[in-house]
């Protein structure tokens, strides 16, 4: 991601300044009740971790903006695809071509050829659509082929197997720049595959308690 860590908009780094100092208070405390009787420590470093992952999952969604603007027009339909997608708990995986060729990568799939549009895309992955548990291949503008069969990863992310999805999602990102967009039908929760890594994604500034 290095490509793109100059190019932190203002609102973003002002964000992270924020809630870096709000962080580095929390601490301070921590320190003072550490040197006093120590009540409360526990509850504290879960305070603080949850801080952490939130400014994790911050940035991961302006890196995953920034991977995708320059490849197409519609990112923004993208992203309120996959917040539905996630409200609802509906599984999704999205193939959005960059420069290399997939063709050799992905298999089954059926044309479709049309505009991408949330409605669309979430009428694709609604559950019981002949093609909702296959990958959806994004080209531009364009939904190109949907129920898109993708190579499985062999590797594990924080000691936890991972689904069907996911290992596809990696699989791919493994041997191509594509970047792929899923959602987990269990939890509902959005991540992105890039260069054999996933990564989680939040919507929205850090919340602090």
């Amino acid at each position: 991601m290095e490509e793109f860590e100059s190019q932190l908009s203002p609102v973003i780094k002002k964000n992270l300044t924020e809630t870096l100092t709000q962080l580095n208070t929390k601490i301070e405390g921590m320190i003072g009740k550490i040197e006093g009787k120590g009540c409360g420590i526990l509850t504290e470093f879960e305070n603080i971790n949850r801080v952490f992952s939130n400014l994790q999952l911050d940035a991961a969604s302006f890196y995953l903006n920034s991977y995708l603007s320059p490849y197409t027009d519609v990112f923004e339909e993208l992203t309120i695809s996959v917040q539905n997608l996630s409200k609802r708990k509906h599984g999704g995986l999205i193939v959005v071509k960059r420069n290399d060729s997939l063709e050799d990568l992905m298999s089954s799939g059926i044309p479709v050829g049309a505009k991408l549009s949330p409605a669309l895309l979430e009428s694709i992955f609604y559950p019981g659509s002949p093609l909702h548990d296959g990958a959806v291949l994004v080209e531009e503008n364009m939904i190109i082929s949907a129920g898109n069969v993708l190579p499985l990863s062999k590797v594990t992310y924080n000691n936890q197997k991972l689904g069907t999805r996911h290992r596809a999602a990696i699989g791919i990102s493994e041997q191509s720049d594509a970047l792929v967009l899923v959602v987990s039908e269990e939890t509902g929760k959005i991540s992105f595959a890039f260069n054999g890594k996933l990564y989680p994604v939040q919507y929205g500034a850090p919340n602090i308690n």
